[in-house]
């Protein structure tokens, strides 16, 4: 199960997330998102786990808990949606 983590310090750390998350099972990859420009996390990132209801208590056990002093948003995360293909020439 993919899991979204909302609201990170700027400062917040893979190695952090993943001490976070391992209190409540097998963490298989982690991922916070950074500016492609300059390299600064995003803010967001997320948590994959091979277990449902093991992903489902981190989830209810980690949304509102403080990392960092920044109160995470902890929710599972929702299919990308495609992008939509340009409709022509814009000019």
């Amino acid at each position: 199960m993919n899991i979204f983590v909302g609201n990170l310090a700027y400062s917040a750390t893979e190695q952090a997330l993943r001490q976070l998350f391992e209190s409540y099972g097998a963490v298989e990859k982690i991922q916070i998102i950074t500016d492609r420009d300059t390299g600064r996390s995003k803010g967001f990132g997320f948590v994959e786990r091979p277990e449902t209801q093991a992903a489902q208590a981190a989830i209810q056990g980690l949304n509102g808990k403080d990392l960092q002093g920044r109160a995470l948003t902890v929710n599972e995360a929702k299919p990308r949606a495609p992008r939509r293909e340009p409709s022509g020439a814009r000019w």
